[in-house]
C-alpha cells in the first residue's frame, strides 16, 4: 500500500471546506447587501461556491475576494445591482456617523438620498467598506485599483455623504 487515501479528491474537499466555512458568511453577507429575497441570495451563493469547486486548485485556493468579486459577476448578470437593502444603508450611516440605532423610514431614505448623489465607483467603494466590511487593500484587489485610488475615492464619498447628511463633525476614523 503507498500509504495515500484512497480518495484522489482528499485534499480538495478539504481545500473546499475551509474556503466555504471561512467565507460562506461573507459571502452571503455581500449578496443580502443587494438581493432582498432569501431564496435568491441562497441561489447565488451556492453559484459562487459551486464556481469556486469547479475552479478550484488546493495548491492556490480563492480568498474572499476572489468569492466577492465572483457573486458580483452572478449578481451583474441578474442585473441586480442598482438595489440596496435596508440594512446595508443602517450600516452606512452607523460608520458615518458612530451611532448603532438604526434608522427610521426617514432617515434611511435621506441616507439612500445622499447615496445616489455618489458616482457608482464611489457607491460601491462605500458599500464595501461599510456593508462589506473590507479594508482598502481588500477592495483595491477586488476593483482592480491602487489603494491610493480606493482611499482619495473612499474620503471623498464619505466626506460628500457626510456633508449631505449634515454630518461634517462626525469623522469616526481613528487620527
Amino acid at each position: 500500500m503507498s500509504g495515500r487515501s484512497e480518495d484522489p479528491n482528499t485534499l480538495r474537499h478539504e481545500v473546499f471546506t475551509r474556503v466555504f466555512d471561512e467565507h460562506w458568511a461573507a459571502v452571503r453577507h455581500h449578496i443580502e447587501g443587494v438581493v432582498g429575497d432569501d431564496d435568491e441570495v441562497t441561489e447565488i451563493v451556492s453559484e459562487v461556491f459551486l464556481a469556486a469547486w469547479s475552479r478550484l486548485r488546493p495548491s492556490r485556493p480563492p480568498g474572499r475576494v476572489w468569492l466577492l468579486r465572483e457573486a458580483d459577476r452572478r449578481l451583474r448578470t441578474r442585473g441586480r445591482r442598482g438595489a440596496t437593502r435596508l440594512r446595508a444603508l443602517d450600516a452606512l450611516h452607523n460608520g458615518l456617523s458612530g451611532d448603532p440605532a438604526p434608522l427610521g423610514l426617514v432617515g434611511r431614505s435621506e441616507v439612500l438620498h445622499a447615496v445616489g448623489t455618489l458616482s457608482p465607483a464611489q457607491r460601491r467603494i462605500i458599500m464595501l467598506t461599510y456593508w462589506d466590511g473590507l479594508t482598502v487593500g481588500e477592495i483595491a484587489e477586488l476593483v482592480r485599483a491602487s489603494e491610493s485610488r480606493v482611499r482619495k475615492t473612499l474620503r471623498l464619498a464619505e466626506d460628500r455623504l457626510r456633508a449631505a447628511l449634515g454630518l461634517e463633525g462626525t469623522d469616526t476614523r481613528d487620527a
